[in-house]
C-alpha cells in the first residue's frame, strides 16, 4: 500500500507531510510526496517535502515532478527527500481545465526517456484520475518506463475541482477518464513485464483486493486518508489502516493466498460495464475468471 502524492510547498502542507510521513513509518507503507515543483523553484519550501524523509528515514519514499520536468529537476526532486523511486504526474486533462494551467506537450516523452536513463531509482508514470490506456504504457515502456501507477477515474476529480473554478469546459467534460478497474486490466494486458500501482477510488478493502486480483502490485490511496487526516485527527487515520491491514489479510486468508502472487492468480469475474468496455477494446475476461 502507498499513502499516495497529495501536497507539498505550503506550511499546511507541511504538517500535514509530517504526519502522513509518520504514520507510514510505523505501518511500514510507502508513501508519495505530492509536486516538488514549488520547492525546486524556491529552495525556501524544500522542508516542507524533506520533513518526509526525516520522520521516516527507512521508509520506502517517492518524489514527485510534473511530466514536462527536466533531468535536472528530477534529480533535484529525488536528491531533495533521498527518494527510494520518482513518480513523474501525468495530469494534461487537470492543466487544460485550468486558466494558468499548461498548453503545450510537445517532447514530453523524450523528456521522460532523458530522465530514466539518467536518474538512479526507479521511475514511475503516474496518470492523477484519468487513466492510462494500453497504447499510452507502450509508448511508455519505450520510453524505459518499467512501472506504472495507472490512476484510473473513480477518485478525485481533478478536470471538475479545476473546471469549477476557471470554467474552462462548463462541466462537460467532468466524466472525462478511463475507470480504475479497465486501466489495470488494459495494463495487464500487455504482458510485459512490469510493476503497476492502482489508485483512482480505492476506498476500501474490498477495492483493494479486487484490485490485487486484477493484477496490481501495489494499492495506492490518498483523498479518503486526507480526509480522514483532516476531519478526525491522525488517531483516526491510524485506526483506519489498522483495519486495512487486518482486513486484507482476512480476504487473503479466506482466497487462500498465502501471499500476492496467489491472490493474483484467484478467479475473478468481469461483469456488467467494465465486461463490456474491456470486450470492446478486444481483452478477454476468461484470462480472469477461468485461471
Amino acid at each position: 500500500m502507498v499513502i499516495n502524492a497529495i501536497t507539498g510547498g505550503t506550511e499546511q502542507a507541511s504538517r500535514i507531510n509530517q504526519t502522513l510521513a509518520s504514520i507510514a513509518a510505523r505501518y511500514q507503507v510507502a508513501m508519495a510526496v505530492g509536486s516538488q515543483t514549488a520547492a525546486i523553484d524556491d529552495p525556501g519550501l524544500r522542508y516542507t517535502f524533506s520533513i518526509v524523509r526525516e520522520c521516516n528515514p527507512d521508509g520506502l519514499v517517492f518524489a514527485n515532478i510534473a511530466a514536462g520536468s527536466g533531468t535536472s529537476e528530477a534529480l533535484e526532486a529525488v536528491a531533495m527527500i533521498n527518494a527510494d523511486a520518482l513518480q513523474i504526474h501525468f495530469n494534461i486533462p487537470q492543466e487544460l481545465a485550468m486558466s494558468e494551467g499548461e498548453r503545450s506537450f510537445r517532447g514530453i516523452l523524450d523528456r521522460v526517456q532523458k530522465i530514466v536513463e539518467n536518474c538512479h531509482v526507479p521511475v514511475i508514470a503516474k496518470e492523477v484520475g484519468f487513466g492510462l490506456s494500453r497504447e499510452s504504457i507502450g509508448r511508455l515502456y519505450e520510453a524505459g518506463i518499467r512501472i506504472y501507477d495507472i490512476g484510473g477515474k473513480g477518485g478525485t476529480n481533478f478536470i471538475s475541482i479545476e473546471d469549477q473554478r476557471s470554467g474552462k469546459f462548463m462541466g462537460e467534460l467532468d466524466q472525462w477518464g478511463i475507470p480504475t478497474a479497465v486501466s489495470l486490466m488494459e495494463a495487464v494486458s500487455l504482458d510485459l513485464p512490469m510493476q503497476i500501482i492502482a489508485s483512482g477510488g480505492i476506498r476500501t478493502v474490498a477495492d483493494a483486493a479486487k484490485a490485487y486480483a486484477l493484477g496490481a502490485d501495489m494499492v495506492g490511496i490518498a483523498g479518503p486518508f486526507l480526509r480522514i487526516l483532516l476531519n478526525h485527527g491522525p488517531e483516526e487515520l491510524e485506526r483506519k489502516i489498522e483495519e486495512m491491514i487486518y482486513r486484507l489479510k482476512a480476504v487473503f486468508l479466506m482466497t487462500g493466498s498465502c501471499n500476492l502472487e496467489q491472490m493474483k492468480n484467484q478467479p475473478l469475474i468481469i461483469s456488467n460495464e467494465t465486461a463490456q468496455w474491456i470486450e470492446a477494446r478486444g481483452i478477454d475476461r476468461l484470462r480472469w475468471s477461468q485461471r
